[in-house]
């Protein structure tokens, strides 16, 4: 259809009421005016109509843009085939316009009614109603007088306040309505006296202090800090002090401390196995094996090295906590009516929730949609929370599995509200084991479940056809463009025939009959993979301030009573970054990044959810317990909370250790009594100015412990250690070259700064915020807002700033998280780790053999990446702590592990084959220090499930999959990463051949299936080696005139130790009934043989002359 697109350039000034241009398809360019004319008697109108009209305007609307093009907003006319739709959704219409000649419809509100901008009822649609303001006259077309006031919000009564303005002569939005840009440059005017205390020592510019220190009246966003710097609105601001001294304080976290009778033995016997472990290496090189040097040699430097790498990894354990949250204090502080909050309004700040996700056919978008929903139906403030959606694959599949999931969300999210359903993802919720009757006590229950669950039915059967509806649409759309092209063709050609077929690009066509302006089905240019416009579609406008309960309409509708039920959905916006060839995205790093600066402009929440497409909310209140953390006392200075990935669908074996529950219950609450646990990659609630790549507010000197000791809080010096990491001198003018051109996002850097500080609400807090202050309603969107995103998400945004390097997700590594994490603990932030006793998030996880490998694989390529770049932890500055260096440190060495695991590996069997040991003899000494050192293993061991809560049977899979992983995927990284540095030669590990199994009546039925990859070969070898080698060892030993026992019992002992390691990884290469590819056995059985004839020629039995010899077991 000719639709009208709103334009803007690059250069624009996006104001909030700016003006623009339409390019009409049919008519060519006119003149757009977003904002309202002032009426014939010179009064201005409320604004409130036209902006409620615009908001919808955006709802309806997919804006699209990016390098050397126009920023457009096609009108939507409907975004998915179904007739279902909510009100807030995209294409949601209300009444037909009472224009003669005009099929256009009324724009509606949150309740699908009808918005009519005069009291008289006349209806008229947003684009009738724009042209009669253009006229000039002001006159309705339906009483033929002026428009009149129309009260669209009458819920929220005038008497009743969230917090008195301070002396404000124009209203929050017409402060709103004069240019962003004007307060840009009055801060920058500021920083250019002398007495502002933001100039540094050096004469500088010192942003954080410009961040932290600044004081004001806040109006941008959702913030308003009173000018007389008072907490309230009593006229005596002494008796609001007074009243906070005598108010006792609630913690809304506490830390647990693990009981001495647990920690204390722990911590004793670390200190006993180091000692242990210095005294054995002393007492091996000391003892050299004179009979087999080499032997001796290549044994010393493993034990060596596996002694480093222990304390690396032990080190860090020392001072491991527990923590909990109060949520009911969360509460109580935040939505508990108060002489600050008199209506009980929440004051929590708002939080911006990404998902990402990159190719529809890898992962599949049923279960993004229901990762969406479990979003949706969060249990945090509706109008706080904003939900994201990446599409980095620019798909229309993606698009209307996400349109579709926003329409059940109408029936879903109300229906979790009303019977608190748990989890809130309706695929796992319905797929429960246990009674799901269970204390529901509402009679009509059973009804409501019945009802959702069919049209969840349904909803599953929409999205699984997705594919083949757009597909049919394609072809269908296709062929009526060709027929056009062909009857156009013999029009201008007569009867003329022409030799040469008609070329028709194969395009992707959206319900409403428009080109999807993504990546096509069908490859073209600017319609691909890598090169398409950037996209913003709003599916759900942001939701009222008030809550909004269910009517009889909406419960006939339904088939649900909702007449108690807030029935409003959070805002929901799909992005999709522009791409274009020439330009390096960055992968996942750079459409986060894209998200953050999209969020910024769109909905600024202080506080960001970043979610993989398969991790949903399992627990509603997930947000609200990290929340407790960041609004905590102190909380200013964590950069995140990292929660616990919890997994779905894994064998209960565990046969590969997929539950990871030993670097997530052991290793992640020991760093959290460090500076705060790593950061994982999905799960973590970010503070939004941390990523920006701003320092932590300062704070009192931090008391050496035993857990920072060892570097000073010193100035930084200019170091190559600090280097990376200092501060140029900025000023408010250059900060475009830190976070890019848009004037949009460096205004909302502060106000997202001041709504996530803590609540100033007793004078021991520092740095807070006062009380009430994140009670006012958000602001409309706007057609310049979406715009400005838009113009954010292009791939020329990020050109000559700092966005990947110093700011947001860090790039140039392919575990991208682990490098962001480090650089927010190198600049002196801190983490927290936040177990829920019921799991926050769950997801799922690879069963395969071969696909779990390639995750270890990718993981540990990542960490050599690290050891060899500037985030290697020897190059932090002194503002990270010392063991937390240390576990930074591991984390990039641990690959390197596996030059030496493999070759200890084979050492039991080439002690075998020579009838050596890596001992002169096994005497007693060498028996008590290996006892020792086992010993104390198991029991430290013991000690890390007691206080960590894990099975011992999850410590014994993850000591297994170590030394699966240790001889296959971390050997391959180390061997990638060093041919990257060293020869700038990049390697892929693929898989090869695959195997596949018929059977398709068991749930863990990847488990089976086979997949060969090269990453097998160094394990099954030294099955094989160890196997043969046993087998010669006894042979040997027991023809032998002289047996050597001692000597064939530690080689066999140690064989038997590397074997029983191996045992998972030999069951997988079995599958269900052995079906193991003839390749596995013919690489191994060659590699295995040439290994034993190796040997035999190097070192020839007695009365040999060769391989070819009189060789024969004695």
């Amino acid at each position: 259809m000719a639709g009208r697109s709103f334009k803007a350039g690059q250069s624009d000034d996006y104001s909030p009421r700016g003006s623009g241009k339409y390019i009409d398809s049919e008519n060519g360019t006119g003149e757009y005016v977003v904002h309202v004319p002032e009426t014939p008697d010179n009064q201005p109108m409320d604004r409130l109509i036209s902006q409620r009209v615009e908001e919808q305007y955006v709802t309806n609307s997919m804006f699209t843009g990016g390098h050397n093009s126009a920023t457009r907003a096609h009108l939507m006319d409907k975004v998915i085939e179904s007739g279902k739709s909510h009100p807030q959704m995209a294409g949601a219409k209300g009444s037909i316009c009472s224009i003669p000649g005009c099929d256009g419809n009324v724009m509606s509100d949150e309740r699908g009614q009808d918005i009519i901008p005069c009291v008289c009822g006349f209806k008229i649609c947003r684009d009738c109603f724009m042209d009669d303001l253009k006229g000039g006259d002001g006159i309705c077309l339906g009483c033929k007088e002026p428009y009149k006031e129309m009260d669209f919000d009458e819920r929220v009564e005038e008497n009743v306040q969230p917090l008195p303005l301070p002396n404000v002569e124009m209203s929050k939005m017409d402060k709103r309505s004069s240019s962003r840009m004007e307060k840009q440059i009055s801060m920058m005017k500021s920083t250019k006296s002398k007495s502002v205390i933001v100039r540094s020592q050096t004469g500088d510019f010192d942003h954080n202090r410009w961040l932290f220190d600044t004081s004001g009246t806040y109006g941008y966003g959702n913030a308003i800090w009173p000018k007389d710097g008072g907490l309230g609105n009593s006229e005596d601001g002494g008796s609001d002090a007074l009243e906070l001294l005598n108010k006792p304080w609630k913690p809304l976290t506490r830390k647990l401390k693990i009981p001495a009778a647990i920690i204390s033995p722990y911590r004793l016997l670390i200190f006993v196995r180091i000692v242990v472990l210095g005294l054995f290496l002393h007492w091996r090189i000391s003892h050299p094996n004179n009979d087999a040097i080499w032997l001796w040699y290549m044994s010393i430097i493993c034990e060596i090295w596996f002694a480093f790498s222990w304390l690396l990894d032990q080190l860090p354990k020392f001072c491991p906590v527990n923590r909990s949250t109060d949520l009911d204090v969360l509460k109580e502080k935040f939505e508990t009516p108060a002489p600050h909050n008199p209506t009980g309004k929440s004051d929590l700040p708002g939080v911006d929730v990404f998902v990402s996700t990159a190719d529809p056919e890898k992962e599949p978008p049923l279960v993004t949609a229901n990762t969406i929903l479990s979003i949706l139906a969060v249990d945090y403030p509706v109008e706080k929370l904003s939900c994201y959606v990446s599409d980095d694959g620019g798909a229309l599949l993606s698009f209307e599995a996400m349109a579709e999931a926003a329409s059940f969300a109408n029936l879903w999210v109300p229906f979790c509200r009303k019977h608190d359903i748990e989890p809130r993802n309706p695929e796992s919720y319905f797929n429960l084991k246990r009674d799901p009757f269970k204390n529901k006590v509402k009679s009509d229950f059973v009804k409501d479940r019945r009802r959702v669950k069919r049209e969840y039915d349904e909803f599953k059967v929409r999205i699984n056809g997705l594919p083949d509806s757009i597909r049919r649409r394609s072809d269908a759309y296709n062929a009526r463009e060709e027929i056009r092209a062909m009857k156009r063709r013999r029009e201008h050609a007569g009867n003329d025939e022409y030799s040469e077929s008609l070329k028709i690009s194969k395009a992707t066509w959206m319900a409403d009959g428009t080109h999807w302006p993504g990546t096509w089905m069908v490859s073209a240019p600017q319609h691909s993979k890598g090169d398409h416009a950037g996209i913003i579609q709003v599916m759900l406008k942001p939701p009222s301030d008030e809550p909004l309960y269910g009517t009889t309409s909406d419960s006939d509708l339904t088939k649900i009573d909702l007449k108690e039920v807030d029935i409003r959905l959070p805002m929901l916006v799909y992005v999709s970054r522009e791409k274009r060839p020439g330009y390096d995205h960055n992968k996942k790093a750079g459409a986060m990044n894209a998200l953050v600066r999209a969020s910024a402009i769109m909905s600024n929440g202080p506080f960001m959810l970043n979610l993989d497409c398969d991790h949903y909310i399992y627990n509603s209140k997930a947000i609200r317990e990290g929340m407790c953390f960041m609004m905590d006392r102190g909380g200013d200075r964590i950069c995140y909370v990292q929660f616990p990935q919890r997994f779905e669908g894994i064998d209960p074996s565990d046969r590969y250790a997929n539950h990871n529950t030993v670097f997530f219950d052991v290793n992640m609450r020991a760093l959290d009594g460090l500076q705060g646990p790593v950061y994982v990659g999905t799960g973590c609630l970010f503070r939004r100015i941390a990523l920006y790549g701003f320092d932590p507010p300062q704070s009192k000197e931090h008391k050496p412990g035993c857990c920072s000791c060892c570097f000073g809080r010193n100035k930084r010096s200019s170091t190559v250690a600090s280097a990376p990491e200092d501060d140029e001198g900025l000023d408010v003018s250059l900060f475009p070259k830190k976070f890019g051109n848009s004037s949009y996002l460096v205004d909302s850097i502060q106000d997202a700064e001041f709504q996530g500080r803590p609540l100033a609400d007793h004078p021991a807090v520092k740095n807070g915020r006062p009380p009430g202050t994140l009670t006012i309603p958000r602001e409309l969107l706007d057609a310049s807002t979406v715009a400005e995103a838009i113009s954010v998400i292009s791939c020329w945004y990020e050109d000559k700033t700092e966005w990947g390097n110093r700011v947001g997700w860090i790039y140039g590594s392919v575990t991208e998280d682990v490098v962001t994490g480090y650089r927010m603990h190198n600049r002196g932030w801190r983490s927290i780790y936040c177990v829920t006793k019921r799991d926050a998030f769950r997801g799922t996880a690879p069963i395969n053999l071969t696909d779990r490998l390639h995750q270890v694989l990718r993981w540990a390529t990542g960490s050599v990446e690290i050891f060899f770049s500037r985030n290697n932890a020897l190059l932090a500055s002194p503002k990270m702590k010392f063991l937390q260096r240390i576990a930074y440190l591991n984390v990039g060495i641990y690959p390197f592990t596996s030059i030496f695991l493999i070759v200890y590996c084979f050492l039991p069997a080439l002690s075998l084959f020579s009838g050596q040991f890596i001992v002169q003899t096994l005497n007693v000494t060498f028996l008590v220090y290996l006892l020792l050192i086992t010993l104390t293993l198991c029991m430290l061991a013991v000690l890390e499930i007691k206080w960590s809560g894990i099975a011992l049977e999850e410590w014994w899979r993850n000591e297994q999959f170590w030394l699966i992983g240790g001889t296959s995927a971390h050997l391959a990284a180390v061997l990638q990463g060093l041919l990257k540095v060293v020869a700038g030669i990049e390697i892929s590990f693929t898989l090869t051949s695959k195997s596949a199994n018929d059977e398709n009546d068991d749930d863990f039925i990847d488990l089976y299936i086979i997949k060969w990859t090269s990453l097998m070969i160094p394990p099954i070898t030294i099955m094989l080696t160890n196997l043969i080698a046993i087998a010669v060892g006894f042979s040997r030993t027991i023809y032998s005139t002289i047996p050597q026992w001692s000597r064939l019992l530690g080689g066999v002992f140690f064989s038997f130790w590397v074997l029983a390691h191996l045992y998972p990884f030999a069951k997988g290469l079995m599958g269900r009934r052995g079906r193991t590819p003839t390749i596995v056995f013919v690489w191994s059985g060659l590699i295995a043989i040439t290994i034993s004839l190796l040997w035999v020629a190097i070192d020839p039995p007695s009365g040999s002359s060769g391989i070819g010899g009189s060789f024969q077991f004695p």
